[in-house]
């Protein structure tokens, strides 16, 4: 079906392609990708000596397809190499199933019951009890799912059985540029994630007066050598600026006393990319510790951990898998629109302002944003759009656009900026502290839409999400379904609208035959359409002539080259 569509597509969109100009597009930069890398598993050697015998280890990484599920109960049975299989334990699920049957204590249940959180999710109700228990634990569940608190909760109640500092390490992932050796592009977006952890950990642990720390990259050195001294209760780090405080310290901490460590995001970390950061981490921990690895893909080296043989007294990891064989959730109704690259503007801004009829009823009412005087470079005056009352446009309801590219982001927050459409950006070249407002303005609902590179696609827990747009259509079928699972989350309505062109074919393909289910197209009225391009049209110029203006990455540009000079001398 999509086949016959793409072939007809260049006569089914003549009319809006004949009236736009190719040249006000959005241009495109090779440079500006925020794709990572794709380490070999073999990385996980670093882990692999902490938890399992010497003899084992050397076997399980020859880079062969793992085919043996691990099973606490039965033999071993065989699994597909892609479907996701039942828990290797599976905890029933019942209406009386309540986080205090869990073994959850009281203050904490309170705290869960402030956030309105009741009933627990099967991630939580499948790994609080082992944790709590004192076992290893591999949990993987879909994103949305409530991971962060599978590992929070358990190791809160512990800590308030013995408080003291370091307690807990969280590590999460950078992602590294794998095109330049030097130049780290693309290495802010866990950051948000690593912000996002702590912050679960403090409302979490409010009554205890828990201490957290979060150490990533991008921050002042000094302030978080200090925060370190202080010794806080959990730590929630990226490996490489971990281990940057670790061969700079004193006596001031220690890994020592380390009760828990947890790899979030484990599917990445597993990986060529960190194998030394994690070596040296692990060497400075103690062997009595937990150790928790939550993932919302199974990869080899995940499974090549759960079968395992453990070290001599030590038992085997409990492993939560999901049960479901699709990726996505029933609540989410998956569309692609069928447009020429070059004219998705204005199908976009239709979509966004005519959302239809099962997400429109989640519009909710923005409070004015403050509008930040913009300054002029170099005494140049500063080029004044033509002003739109924002207020005349009804805001589309909570919404994410994902972008390839940290330009396209710029680009597309501008674009609509400039149509009246409360947007904010989330991106790479961003600092860290325009990212979190970014992130802060979305959540308060002060603006609609958030236009992010695949930075924001894990792991960022964004409530009431309405729509994903996918502006440019991923690679990947995993990074698709990690990008529309920001919407549709526990229960409720969700909409994933993917711009497709005749060069998306097989990737389509890829992501239906991943999921298990079609996309369906969506067809929007043309001449409706029509009726606002040339606001948009103008609104292209005004976008295109500020990132010019501006100079947009011009730096990062630099960097890049002077490293790939250094890399070929």
């Amino acid at each position: 079906m999509l086949s016959s569509t793409l072939a007809s597509q260049p006569t089914k969109r003549r009319r809006l392609s004949e009236t736009e100009s190719d040249s006000s597009s959005e241009p495109s930069s090779s440079s500006d990708d925020e794709s990572s890398g794709n380490g070999s598993e073999s990385g996980a050697h670093a882990l692999m000596k902490s938890m399992l015998s010497t003899a084992q280890e050397s076997a399980l990484f020859e880079n062969k397809e793992p085919a043996v599920k691990l099973s606490f109960d039965t033999a071993p049975t065989r699994i597909s190499k892609r479907t996701p299989t039942l828990s290797s334990r599976t905890v029933p699920i019942s209406s009386e199933t309540t986080f205090t049957s869990l073994g959850v204590k009281s203050v904490l249940v309170a705290s869960l019951e402030a956030m309105s959180i009741r009933k627990p999710t099967p991630v939580q109700v499948g790994c609080v009890p082992p944790l709590l228990a004192g076992r290893d634990c591999i949990g993987n569940a879909k994103t949305g799912s409530g991971k962060t608190m599978a590992f929070a909760l358990p190791i809160l109640q512990k800590l308030s059985e013995d408080p003291y500092g370091i307690f807990a390490l969280v590590l999460t992932p950078t992602r590294y540029t794998h095109l330049v050796q030097y130049v780290e592009l693309d290495s802010h977006g866990p950051r948000e994630l690593a912000f996002q952890i702590s912050e679960q950990f403090v409302v979490l642990g409010g009554p205890l007066n828990l201490k957290t720390a979060v150490i990533v990259g991008g921050m002042d050195m000094m302030e978080q050598a200090l925060e370190l001294g202080r010794r806080p209760h959990v730590v929630v780090a990226t490996p490489g600026r971990l281990v940057d405080h670790m061969n700079s310290n004193g006596d001031e901490w220690s890994l020592s006393r380390l009760k828990f460590l947890v790899l979030d995001e484990a599917d990445r970390l597993l990986t060529d990319t960190f194998a030394t950061e994690l070596a040296t981490i692990l060497s400075k921990t103690p062997k009595e510790r937990q150790t928790c690895l939550f993932t919302a893909t199974w990869t080899p080296a995940v499974e090549n951990l759960a079968n395992a043989t453990p070290q001599p007294g030590k038992q085997k990891p409990f492993v939560h898998r999901m049960t479901e064989s699709v990726e996505t959730v029933g609540t989410l109704k998956q569309h692609y629109l069928l447009v020429p690259s070059h004219v998705r503007e204005p199908y976009l801004f239709y979509a966004l302002c005519n959302p239809p009829e099962s997400i429109a009823n989640m519009r909710v009412a923005q409070p004015e944003p403050q509008k930040p005087v913009r300054k002029s470079k170099g005494g140049n005056k500063a080029f004044k759009p033509p002003k739109i009352d924002d207020d005349a446009i009804q805001q589309p309801p909570p919404t994410i656009i994902f972008v390839s590219r940290p330009r396209t982001a710029a680009y597309i927050t501008k674009l609509l900026q400039t149509l009246g459409v409360r947007a904010a950006a989330l991106h790479s070249r961003l600092k860290q502290r325009e990212r979190l407002n970014s992130l802060n303005l979305f959540r308060s609902r002060v603006v609609a839409v958030l236009v992010s590179t695949d930075v924001g696609a894990r792991g960022l827990d964004i409530a009431d999400v309405a729509l994903v747009v996918n502006w440019d259509f991923p690679s990947a079928p995993e990074e698709y379904t990690h990008r529309v699972g920001r919407t549709a989350r526990a229960g409720r309505n969700g909409m994933a609208i993917s711009f497709v062109t005749e060069r998306d074919e097989e990737k389509v393909h890829k992501v239906e035959e991943r999921i298990g289910t079609a996309l369906t197209e969506l067809s929007l009225p043309e001449d409706k359409v029509l009726e606002g391009l040339n606001a948009v049209s103008t609104a292209k110029r005004i976008a295109n002539m500020e990132l010019h203006d501006s100079e947009f990455g011009k730096r990062e540009e630099i960097h890049a080259k002077k490293a790939t000079k250094r890399t070929k001398e």
